[in-house]
């Protein structure tokens, strides 16, 4: 099946020569839901302005459900729902009016009822006949999204659709994320918060000034660059590490009440149990030992401050 969203060889460089954007290739299949990460600057928005066609590249071509993006634009557009970052809304009309219209201004033809039941899905229905400017800064982030779904768009984005919402807001859009996927919709999210992504995406992206530097699988990623951590809970406090367990690579927290041991829980020997049968040697008991696994956000983090030290995305 060919994918849903194809993109070839992007860059986007501005006139002043700032390059947002380096070479990209990309593709994302139908019904995914994938998660763009990267500090601010990175290139997210840019990327996303340049699929919905609101940016045009540099270099590179963008196929949206087989419609190339400058070439077919309308078409391309019509298959694109976008929540932007930025809260813009007609703040003197009402929440029906403005979704109602938005649905018009892609040459669908008028259907209260699918109108009803994306309000209903966001929690609008009640708020319909109120004025946009009366609404709370949430209820104002429902109505972007009630907009960008009004025309039945088969490919959605949402960047940063969260940021600064409430928890209940936060939890009704991973749920409408989930009911979208399940009737076929794409999903692109670009998020700060990485349990977005570890919660709702198939697969995870990572972008660095300008550069896609990693596209995986979350499962496999987790997998693949996950750390186990092994927390032990010291008897006594240390106040500093003996020697014979340099090669271990502790570290001592808690005012020395805590010893961390960080591992790969894929390889054949993770060094656990001869740190044990060590301490025991040397008289270093403890009273309790937890393990967590990475998350997400430790493998996002590990990557930047990878590519930021190699200088690979300079």
């Amino acid at each position: 099946m060919p994918p849903v969203i194809d993109i070839q060889g992007v860059t986007k460089t501005y006139k002043g020569g700032l390059q947002a954007l380096k070479t990209v290739d990309l593709r994302i299949g139908k019904g995914e839901i994938f998660a763009l990460l990267g500090p601010n600057g990175a290139g997210k928005t840019t990327l996303i302005s340049i699929i919905c066609g609101i940016v045009t590249p540099s270099t590179g071509t963008v196929i949206a459900d087989g419609h190339d993006i400058l070439k077919d634009y309308r078409q391309a557009r019509m298959k694109i729902g976008l929540v932007p970052q930025e809260l813009t809304t007609d703040a003197f009309e009402t929440v029906l009016a403005t979704v109602t219209f938005s649905r018009g201004l892609f040459g669908r033809a008028p259907n209260p009822a699918f109108v009803e039941k994306v309000l209903r899905d966001l929690s609008l229905w009640e708020k319909r006949h109120d004025k946009i400017m009366t609404l709370s800064g949430g209820m104002k982030r429902r109505v972007m999204i009630a907009k960008a779904l009004s025309h039945e768009p088969d490919i959605l984005f949402l960047d940063e659709p969260t940021a600064g919402v409430d928890v209940e807001l936060r939890r009704d859009m991973w749920e409408l994320v989930r009911r979208l996927r399940e009737s076929g919709v794409t999903i692109i999210l670009t998020t700060h918060y990485i349990e977005e992504a570890e919660e709702m995406a198939d697969r995870v992206g990572v972008i660095l000034k300008g550069e896609l530097i990693l596209v995986e699988e979350k499962t496999a990623l987790m997998k693949k660059l996950g750390k186990k951590t092994l927390t032990l809970n010291l008897q006594d406090p240390l106040t500093v590490l003996p020697p014979e367990l340099a090669e271990w690579e502790l570290t001592l927290k808690a005012d020395g009440n805590e010893l961390e041991y960080v591992f790969d829980s894929t390889s054949e020997r993770t060094g656990v149990p001869s740190l044990l049968r060590r301490l025991s040697d040397l008289g270093i008991a403890f009273k309790d030992l937890n393990t967590r696994q990475s998350s997400l956000e430790d493998i996002f983090v590990s990557l930047v401050h990878r590519d930021t030290t190699t200088g690979a995305a300079a």
